[in-house]
This record gives C-alpha cells, structure tokens and sequence, in this order.
C-alpha cells in the first residue's frame, strides 16, 4: 500500500466547501437482532385510523409480550421520515473533473428500500405492467428516499445497489442490458395454461358422453403432475433468492423494506401446521424454510407485497387467456348467447379456478406481511400509489428490544404480540421467530475488517465521515510485469494504475489533544475495486496513525485531512470502486461507491451505489 497523510495541495478540492457546510451526520446505528445473542429487536410501524404515522411514542407506551409473557423494553428508538420544505435542498456545487463526494444531495431516510421486480413468479405482461409502473414512480420519487433495484429471474439480479438519486435508478430500470425485461419463466403455471386445460377437459368431457373417462383422468393427473413440479421448483428457487436477498442487507444497518413485486408468492415464512404439511407434500424441506425466515429475520426485513397485475380479473375476461374469445359459442332462435353444457363446464371451471387462485394469493400476500412487519397491497391498478404507500408505511418506525424471560435455543417458534393500551392505533411488526442457533461461519480476516461489510457491492454509501474523492490516472504507470499495487496477488496484467486522493472533513474524525498542543487520532481508509457483477479485483488500503503538530493542525481545519492510496485494476473491463474511511476511535464510517469505463479514470454517469457530484 502506498497511504500517506502528510497534506496535499488542495487547489482541486473545491467540494471543501461543501464538506463543512454539511449537517453533522447521525450517530452509528445500534447492533441489529442476531437470535444466537438472545436480543429480540422489533421493528414497529403504528399508524392512526387515517393511516399516518403516529410519531413520539415512548418505550413506556409499548407492551411487549412473547409467548404470553411479558417482556422488559431494553433499549428504544424512533425512526422519522425526513422531511424538507420544496426547494430546501441547495444543489451541491459543481465538482472538477474526476472528483467525487459522498455528500448526500438530501438527508437519507432511515430505512432503506428493495424493489423486487419477480420475473420468476409473473406472466410477462404483468411484470411489463408492473416494471412500467415503477419507472413512473421514481419520477416523483421523494427525496434522499434509498433505495435498490432487484429482479428475480432464474436468479437474483442486482439491477442497481441503493442510491438517493431516482434519475440512476431510473437509467438503469431502463437498460435492456441488465437484464430487467420480462420472460416467462419455464416454471410458472400461467392463467393461458390452467384455461387450455380446462377447455381440453372439458371438451373431452362433451365427447366421451357414455364412454370411458380414462382419459380425461390421464390428462388431469399429468396436468397436476407437471403443475407440481413447477411450482415446486419456483418455491425453491424463490426462497433461494430471498436468502442472498437477507445475506445482502444484513450489512445494511436499520429496517429494510422489500416491495416486491409478483403475481404470485409461493411462500410461507413462519408456517402453520398446515402449511408444513403442504411443504411435505411438494417436496419444500422445511428446514430451507426456517433458515429463510431466520435470516431475514436477522436482517431485519419487512415485506411489502405488491400484487404485479393490479386487479385481480378472471382469466375468462382476458383476451390473452384462451377464455371465451377462444370457445365456440351457440345461438338460439332469439339470438342470444346459449354457452351450452361444454361452454357451461368451462365457464364454471375457469371461474372457480380463478376464485380458489386469488383467495390463495391473497392470502400468501397476507401472511407475508403479517410475518414480516410489512403491508400487502392487491386489486389496485395504481401501483405508483402502492409503492408511495409502501415506502412511506415503512420509513416511519419504532425498534424496540427485549431480552426474552426464555433464553432457550431449541428451535421452537416464539410469537410476538406488541400494543399500545387504551388506543385504536394500528401496529404492524414481525409477529415471531424462530428460536433457532445462529450457525456461525468461521471468522476470517475479513470479518475483522470493520469496512468490509459497509463496502460490499450494492450497499448504500455510509456518511457518518464526509469526504471527497479525486480519481486520475498515476503519473507513473505500471510497467509489464511489475509489482502490484494491491493485496491481490492473482490479479494479472495489463493493468491500469489508480492515484486516489481523500479529503476528509476533519470534524468527523475524533482528534484527541496531546502534548505540546497536537493531536492525535487513527483513521483506516480503504479502496476495494470490483467487476461489476461482484467479483473482487483488488483492494489496497490500511490504518494510518496521526500525531499533527499545532501547525498542520490548523491547516487541516481549513482544508480537510489527505490521504493517498494508489490501486492496479484490470486495463480493459469497467470497474466498481468502493471506497471507505472508518475511524478506530468512535466507530464512525464513510464510504462511497464510484463506477470507472475501461482506459480511463473517469467514472460512469451512473453508479451502483449512487450518483457522483458530476451527476447530480
């Protein structure tokens, strides 16, 4: 590593400005509810009968109960929506060129939101619908609202990672090439299906008048076969994908909105008896979904389901469903309809198949959000509103935690019941866990890092440290098969070499008075440079030790503290540039995510993790 702190010519950071006339960032968050620890943390959203928020609670408001029993409020907190009046929001001054800063363009809101857009468990009209909707959404988007975009295929696909920047979420919803265009997955059982089933059975039946049903019981039970297999195989995908969804924002700290987007959700988190032996019967190990529950519960998400199609019709009404438009049809003498009895039989069966699959659609959709914390938005055209709601039903909340009277790991479920005495306030918070061990992996030297997890790929920029970034070709690059700049020694050549210059706002940092008038502090700044599907490329970085004489001192307040770290990355592929500043003392963290074309420094006009002041 090449890090220094010695001062460096400031004459290109004109965001210095920017830095010291930005509000003091909040303080780090409190740890989130690991079960193995025994601390219960609840997220709790309480809204009134008109569906607001209802904000200024105390702990002493709540009671908590588990199993029954009640439970003693160990630590509360509020959450509050940010809120600014129009035009309270002062652009950012301009950047030169290849400077970047973490300064966030509004406050960012507590809680941090996913949009999932499920390719996996929705027609493709319904997921065009639904995709189109959002991208009208983040037109008028509130801002410092952060948010990520995910679409769920054959899997998971991090469109974008969090950002407050709508037109960059926006840009990349828009993109064929990420991947986010709808197909119709080979799974998925769609309406057009079950009617042409129905129309053969039923045409079968009007032939076979007197005659064997042999047949048509052949055709139902492979239908039922086929059916089985593929839902199985969705479910089993599905919860795969909401597991690299919880190991994803378990980094994030805070509550976690997952509004996702489908026509179907072919899971139960927290599972009745009943639904356990449905999971028995389609060959869903419940053990997977344990261990799917555990881990969002760690994470501390709360979902959101948004039904994909807006109104729920009968397939017998769509054009595209194989329904009466594609059925013969018989006139009487009056000219008037007459469907017959084969039309009867599809009519009645389509109907009451389209009957059975809403009522267990919604109901999934419901359980869902109960069990989570979250609200289920269905039969709703205007899914733009629904996605507001949903951001703005989870932006306001409570977290509450409670050391159990029950400290036992045995695997059982725990129910959780949380009210307001004497009020008519609406609650919604995760309704139980599941007391399970928390297998640990072992600790790696990674683990130790205490920047790793807040610079992984996606993960929203942190701003409890401000800081600039200046991003340019070294001076003097590389020659072949010279040493690495880096810690990773499989990174071969070509490669380009990174200068990387940090101005830090120094009152971020805690700097202890010492002898003779300095002072003294320690600082870990860090670069981690990723592929942009999140392979690891190359990291650099380290602890820097400060014992500033009184006349640095005094510069570094008018400036900002330097540091300098150099990286080699691939000569010829776009690269993500996370980059990161903690300090040792407080705890404190910075860090901002940048994306750089190949043969240059310059970076992109839209980032993974949020815009950079050249892109406001």
């Amino acid at each position: 590593m090449r890090s220094s702190l010695t001062l460096l010519s400031i004459t290109l950071f004109s965001l210095s400005g920017a830095l010291a006339q930005s509000p003091a960032p909040a303080q780090p968050e409190k740890p989130t509810f690991q079960v193995s620890a025994r601390d219960v943390i609840v997220d709790v959203v309480v809204t009134n009968d008109k569906g607001e928020p209802v904000k200024g609670l105390k702990a002493s408001d709540f009671q908590v109960k588990e199993d029954g029993k009640l439970q003693k409020v160990d630590f509360f907190e509020g959450h509050t929506a940010k809120s600014l009046p129009p035009g309270a929001i002062a652009p950012l001054p301009q950047m030169p060129p290849n400077v970047y800063t973490n300064v966030p363009p509004a406050p960012p809101s507590d809680a941090v939101n996913v949009l999932l857009l499920d390719m996996l468990n929705t027609p493709e009209q319904n997921f065009a619908y639904s995709r189109e909707q959002v991208m009208q959404f983040l037109k008028n988007v509130k801002p410092g609202t952060r948010m990520a975009i995910v679409t769920l295929g054959d899997k998971v696909n991090i469109v974008t990672g969090f950002t407050t920047d709508a037109s960059t979420l926006l840009a990349a919803l828009s993109d064929t090439h990420k991947g986010q265009q709808g197909q119709v997955s080979q799974s998925l059982t769609t309406r057009s299906d079950e009617a042409s089933l129905n129309s053969s059975v039923a045409f079968q039946q009007s032939s076979n008048v007197g005659q064997s049903t042999a047949s048509i019981v052949a055709l139902q039970s492979a239908y039922a076969t086929q059916s089985d297999f593929a839902s199985r195989n969705r479910t089993l995908m599905t919860l795969e994908a909401l597991r690299h969804l919880a190991k994803f924002l378990g980094n994030v700290p805070g509550r976690k909105n997952l509004l996702w987007f489908s026509s179907d959700f072919p899971v139960y988190l927290l599972p009745n008896l009943s639904e356990r032996g449905a999971n028995d019967y389609n060959l869903v190990p419940n053990s997977i979904v344990r261990k799917t529950a555990d881990e969002l519960t760690a994470a501390r998400v709360a979902v959101y389901p948004i039904q994909a199609q807006g109104i729920m019709n009968d397939s017998w009404f769509l054009a595209d469903s194989g329904g009466a438009g594609n059925t013969p049809t018989y006139t009487g003498s009056s000219g008037a309809p007459n469907l017959g009895s084969a039309n009867a039989s599809i009519v009645s069966g389509t109907l009451m198949s389209d009957a059975g699959k809403r009522s267990n659609v919604t109901a999934e959709m419901n359980q869902l959000a109960a069990d989570t914390g979250g609200k289920a938005f269905y039969n709703n055209n205007d899914l733009t509103s629904a996605t507001a709601r949903a951001i703005a039903d989870g932006s306001d909340y409570y977290a509450l935690t409670y050391s159990p009277e029950n400290q036992k790991l045995d695997g059982k479920y725990r129910s959780i019941d949380i009210r307001i005495p004497d009020t008519k306030y609406h609650l919604s918070f995760r309704r139980g866990y599941n007391a399970d061990p928390l297998t640990l992996a072992p600790a790696t030297k990674a683990d130790a890092d205490p920047l790793n997890p807040l610079m992984l790929l996606g993960t929203p920029n942190s701003t409890e440290i401000l800081y600039g970034l200046r991003v340019q070709p070294a001076a003097q690059q590389p020659a072949p098969n010279a040493a690495i700049a880096g810690h990773n020694p499989k990174l071969k050549g070509p490669v380009r070499r990174l200068s990387v210059d940090f101005m830090i706002r120094w009152t971020d940092i805690n700097l202890l008075p010492g002898r003779d008038d300095s002072h003294t502090g320690r600082i870990q700044v860090e670069l981690l440079a990723y592929s942009p599907d999140g392979q690891a490329l190359n990291w650099n970085g380290g602890t820097q030790m400060m014992n500033l004489p009184p006349q640095t001192y005094a510069a570094i307040q008018k400036s900002g503290i330097p540091a300098h770290v150099e990286i080699d990355v691939p000569q010829d592929q776009p690269v993500v540039l996370s980059s990161g500043v903690y300090d040792l003392s407080t705890g404190k963290a910075g860090t901002l995510q940048i994306q750089l074309q190949p043969g240059t420094a310059q970076a992109a006009a839209s980032s993974p993790a949020g815009p950079g002041p050249n892109n406001p």
